[in-house]
């Protein structure tokens, strides 16, 4: 679970390298989210993919959801949560 303040616009890196096989190579890269939060904007290179997301509502906690495809035609998905929260002083 990754944690960030409502008013924060954070990215957010997933790293496919330990599960590309050898020579493989992310080729395309989607981000999915929950209403409520929004992608902002999403790059990547051969084995990490990145997203920047803003908003939410304190107390929830949203799914978020990168799809790639390879170089080799393999397609996979990992999720995991977002969870808004005030800043601790």
């Amino acid at each position: 679970m990754e944690y960030k303040s409502a008013g924060a616009t954070l990215d957010y890196t997933q790293n496919w390298s330990s599960w590309l096989a050898d020579g493989d190579a992310i080729a395309t890269s989607q981000w999915s989210v929950e209403d409520g939060i929004s992608v902002d904007s999403s790059s990547n290179n051969t084995t990490t993919s990145t997203v920047v997301i803003s908003g939410g509502t304190t107390g929830k906690t949203y799914r978020v959801t990168n799809t790639i495809t390879t170089s080799n035609g393999l397609d996979e998905s990992m999720t995991w949560f977002v969870k808004i929260q005030d800043q601790l002083a």
